[in-house]
């Protein structure tokens, strides 16, 4: 008898196993339907960041910043650094930079120098990028501790090693407010008047942490100084803030409230500027069973959560808001040699995240009818580090990794979003709530323009691991003519995939010229087939495809 029980209790669960099996590789269908508009294809993607600002002007940063230009045009891409105000010689390290700006003479009046911020937004405005312009961090002549002040942090140490005499408020506010008004002012002279307001400037980074040694109530005063300097040297500049850490839901509310009804510490007033709304929201990597699994539910509470804060005021409904850094976790200067969980970063997982997060981006602004203007990726590119070390960045000693050719994809979606089903795509509200733990989400994200439509599909799951290509049938409605070229891009194991080329070199750490080379065209963006011609039906187009896990295609249909 117990024989018979176990053997029912064996084919039980080997039928249960077979079951969740067909389940997970049965076909997935996807539906488009380009007659049926959402919204504006806003391009929330074209915004980055980065710690470490005298990268820009370096060699690889310049050829970095050039790439994103040229791929985003006519969008033009907003970027952020830290740093901009800190004292030094300008030489860069991780987790750190400086431009000297503001120093004082032996009888403590102040000594302007723009020469280095000037060389970093001149990048910038060069390339039609524009500054979201951070005001900070403070200067050494300005701290009230302003010692030690240059920190030597390096990937394994303790974090708070950072948190050095540039995160402390200032000796003197109107000092503060003097020193904004003059970089502005400044500005105007350099880049002239129309082209500054077409900038965001933002005050300080996540003052709710260490970044800021000062009280809340010293933060909105650092604030009101700063905002009020901004306005009157250009009082059409846009300007705000407060770019609270991911979980700050109260700091955030504290600060809007300051902001609309508390008395301004620089005028007297009630209220202060704010022009645009700044949070950040990162996700929650972990290594599980030697297995890196991400947290990318905890990446989308996090923006859910500061969306309910600021559409509890309603006088804030049409202000911009920007979540200034978004991203998988939360330090990009951690290489996976000290913080395993971030092996990630160099291959598919990272561009399969980041098609998924930002899909939700758009899903949580449409459902909490929220003004999000930007979602900054806070990765760049780190100089003369080894090669694919595990840095958040988009590119390695001036090589695309896999992640920048889901921005390049991004950049290809004009017009306006339409009506997305798929039979496999995670609810918004799902993820928000328990992430992606069963089987893989395979959805996609679609626009429309007048010649053409653009689809993008993934195949992600939280756990860091390949799995069997799946069956997915696109399925196109609305087309507005007789015949499409189809253009397929993919990003998998095979194509745009800079890494994985690196690997079957033997993962050189001095590449010659022919293997540079090489590496440079695979980490550009890939067809996956020729284009082909497509006879549409009645206004409807099947595509059939394989997608394997962690693997995104993008479908470009012209017509």
């Amino acid at each position: 008898m117990k024989y018979i029980f176990s053997l029912l209790i064996i084919c039980l669960l080997s039928h249960n196993y077979l079951l969740a099996q067909s389940k997970t590789h049965s076909p997935v269908k996807i539906d488009i339907d380009l007659s049926k508009e959402i919204a504006p294809m806003k391009p929330i993607w074209a915004w980055f960041g980065y710690d470490e600002p005298n990268y820009t002007y370096m060699k690889d940063g310049k050829k970095l910043l050039t790439e994103i230009a040229d791929f985003s045009k006519p969008v033009p891409v907003f970027v952020r650094a830290h740093n901009l105000l800190t004292t030094g010689d300008g030489t860069a390290a991780l987790k750190w930079g400086s431009t000297n700006a503001y120093t004082e003479d032996s009888s403590g009046n102040p000594v302007y120098n723009w020469t280095v911020v000037d060389s970093i937004f001149d990048v910038y405005i060069k390339r039609g990028m524009k500054p979201l312009a951070q005001i900070g961090f403070m200067p050494e002549a300005l701290s009230v501790k302003p010692q030690p002040y240059r920190h030597t942090w390096q990937p394994g140490q303790p974090y708070s090693g950072i948190f050095t005499g540039w995160a402390y408020p200032p000796k003197d506010y109107k000092k503060w407010g003097e020193l904004v008004y003059q970089w502005v002012t400044h500005c105007v002279k350099r880049y002239g008047k129309k082209e500054v307001e077409s900038w965001y400037w933002e005050v300080w980074n996540e003052p709710d942490i260490s970044y800021w040694k000062g009280t809340q109530q010293e933060f909105f005063k650092l604030y009101d100084f700063a905002a009020d300097g901004v306005k009157r040297a250009l009082p059409n500049a846009r300007v705000g803030g407060c770019d609270a850490t991911g979980g700050a839901m109260k700091f955030l509310d504290a600060f809007l409230r300051h902001c609309l009804r508390d008395t301004n510490y620089a005028t007297g007033k009630i209220g202060a500027p704010l022009d645009v709304i700044l949070f950040h929201a990162k996700g929650a990597p972990r290594v599980i069973d030697g297995q890196v699994v991400m947290k990318i539910g905890s990446q989308l509470k996090n923006i859910n959560d500061h969306f309910n804060v600021i559409r509890a005021y309603p006088e804030l409904k049409n202000i911009p808001v920007v979540i200034g850094e978004s991203d998988p976790e939360g330090c990009a200067a951690c290489g996976m040699s000290t913080n395993p969980e971030n092996a990630y970063r160099n291959g598919t997982m990272y561009s399969s995240y980041t098609a998924a997060s930002f899909a939700r981006k758009y899903a949580l602004m449409d459902s909490l009818n929220v003004n999000l203007m930007g979602a900054v990726s806070w990765s760049f590119e780190f100089e003369n580090q080894p090669w694919f070390a595990g840095f958040r960045d988009l590119a390695t000693n001036g090589v695309d990794k896999p992640v920048l050719n889901v921005f390049r994809m991004f950049a290809m979606m004009k017009g306006r979003r339409v009506e997305v089903k798929s039979n496999r795509m995670y609810g918004v509200r799902t993820i928000v709530d328990s992430s992606i733990r069963n089987q893989t989400d395979i959805g996609a994200i679609a626009a429309k323009d007048s010649r053409s439509a653009s689809v993008m599909v993934w195949n992600y799951h939280d756990r860091d691991e390949q799995g069997v290509a799946e069956e997915i049938t696109i399925q196109v409605k609305g087309v507005p003519s007789s015949k499409v070229t189809l253009k397929h891009y993919r990003i998998d194991n095979e194509h745009s995939n800079s890494y994985e080329v690196w690997k079957k070199m033997g993962s050189p750490q001095s590449p010659n010229t022919a293997q540079i080379a090489t590496l440079e065209k695979a980490g550009q963006l890939q067809l996956l087939k020729e284009p082909e011609t497509k006879k549409i039906q009645n206004g409807n187009l099947s595509v059939p495809i394989t997608l394997p896990r962690q693997g995104v295609s993008f479908l470009f249909l012209s017509w």
